[in-house]
């Protein structure tokens, strides 16, 4: 990373605001001659936490040199790591660490850590005019308070997008006609991982049923929530904390189709810890994740006896037939906890920095994830800071970023409101209908292994009789974490 103009440039300007503030009466509760430490956990790991440590590293020598700020960055690991981490320090658990002054959090772990008092109010040191470059929902999203103020800085954010093994695709879509546009729909993706099943089934005329799965998805809470929200249905509609449970029939009936059918099928998948993972070993062939996930996306497949080099197509997440054009708001962003102004006020400096354009870009080009500032989400400012900073940008984090930036006039980014039991609620959506159809798939191929054929074996699972067994137990599973 190329630091030394800007460095100078940061302590010129940094000192023209000083004098500019000394001249107006601007009262600041910091002084460079006693600088204040602060702290920051996350969960970065890897090229991420170098990147990040990067900044701050940058932050200490400019800004915060300047202004007597300095920062001390520690991963936690995971982000369940974290969490603990952060909750063991709340209740003064025997060997936990002090509270940081600064940690990520997602939004529903924030509206916890806020409910018990100990997150600091951001709307005290942020005026109007200072959020109005921010992505507006980014900043909705932080408001937990019961009051409506700030609690969350966003920091980076990410959505989710489609990719594909461009090598292996390209065959397939040639034997069957089966076209990229088809892949822009739900019902088009199901479509397509038939005739992949199919087609693979088909290599292989001496062994019957050995078809391989095309699809897989991260986080089936996002499809549930981005996928109701397409459809004109807010799951989670919360109003003052409370939440009310949406679960319509008829476009859950959708979701378990366009899902649940296809896992029990074998035409989509998910075998690894990710979906990435699944194609590298070539299970699938494509996956709906993070944009921060383009990094793992894999350079070749790796199979028992071969391995062979492999591109990659980016594309916008699917959406449902005839659906809004919805995707998730996702990341997490950064919180303060409750002590002193001169902490609380450092550490909103600091975070005021690094979402500043072209740093917040230089995280972005690293991580994946998208910047938080209105200005900084285009093609053209991010060809802008790489070209200013001589950053190396690995080329599946650059397409997965312009191909959001270009859509993003098109999107509306949704993530629905804190409630209490808001964790418990997602954690149903993520894992009631997916170990269902895990377990449910496990026995047709048992069926087929004794003979049965895929309709045979499956039948009975894909009924309307065996969606409303699932339907009932799913309503009452969610309202039972929602406290409903």
């Amino acid at each position: 990373m190329k630091t030394s103009k800007k460095r100078i440039y940061y302590l010129w300007s940094a000192a023209v605001l000083a004098l500019a503030l000394a001249g107006c009466g601007k009262k600041t509760p910091l002084d460079p001659d006693n600088p204040v430490s602060l702290t920051v956990w996350h969960y970065y790991n890897g090229s991420q936490q170098a990147a990040f440590d990067s900044l701050v590293e940058e932050f200490n020598d400019t800004e915060g040199r300047e202004k007597g700020i300095y920062v001390q960055s520690y991963s936690q690991g995971s982000v369940s790591d974290l969490e603990s981490a952060v909750r063991d320090s709340i209740e003064g658990k025997v060997g936990a660490d002090p509270m940081p002054d600064i940690f990520s959090s997602y939004a529903d772990t924030a509206y916890e850590i806020e409910q018990a008092g100990a997150l600091a109010n951001l709307s005290d040191y942020l005026s109007k005019e200072e959020l109005e470059p921010f992505v507006d929902s980014y900043i909705e999203e932080g408001r937990i308070a019961s009051d409506g103020s700030l609690r969350i800085f966003p920091t980076a954010k990410s959505t989710e997008i489609m990719m594909i093994n461009k090598t292996d695709w390209e065959p397939f879509a040639e034997a069957t006609g089966t076209t990229l546009e088809d892949l822009k729909t739900m019902e088009g993706v199901t479509a397509a991982a038939k005739a992949y099943y199919e087609w693979t089934d088909s290599q292989t005329p001496e062994v019957a049923g050995d078809g391989k799965a095309f699809y897989g998805r991260d986080a089936v809470a996002n499809y549930f929530i981005i996928g109701m929200e397409q459809l004109g249905v807010e799951i989670f509609q919360v109003e003052n904390g409370q939440v009310t449970l949406n679960v319509p029939r008829e476009e859950l009936h959708r979701l378990w189709e366009n899902y649940y059918v296809p896992m029990v099928k074998g035409y989509f998948g998910a075998y690894g810890s990710f979906r990435s993972d699944d194609v590298k070993t070539g299970e699938i062939l494509a996956y709906t994740g993070s944009t921060s996930s383009a990094m793992y996306f894999p350079n070749q497949v790796e199979l028992d006896d071969k391995s062979y080099a492999i591109d990659y197509i980016v594309m916008t997440a699917p959406v449902f037939e005839g659906g809004r054009s919805y995707a998730v708001q996702q990341g997490a962003g950064m919180v303060v906890s409750k002590s002193d102004e001169k902490h609380e006020y450092a550490a909103v400096e600091f975070l005021k920095w690094f979402t500043q354009a072209e740093n917040n870009l230089q995280f972005g080009c690293v991580s994946g994830y998208l910047p938080v500032l209105k200005e900084a989400n285009s093609t053209e400012k991010l060809k802008q800071v790489i070209e200013a900073e001589e950053l190396t940008v690995a080329p599946k984090t650059y397409d997965c970023l312009t191909t959001i930036f270009q859509e993003m006039d098109g999107l509306t980014l949704y993530t629905n409101k804190s409630f209490a039991g808001g964790s418990g609620a997602r954690k149903v959506l993520e894992y009631h209908l997916a170990d269902q159809a895990a377990e449910d798939r496990g026995e047709i191929i048992t069926a087929m292994e004794q003979g049965k054929s895929l309709e045979e074996a499956s039948k009975d699972y894909v009924t309307e009789e065996a969606f409303e067994a699932w339907y009932q137990s799913f309503c009452d599973a969610l309202k039972t974490a929602a406290g409903k």
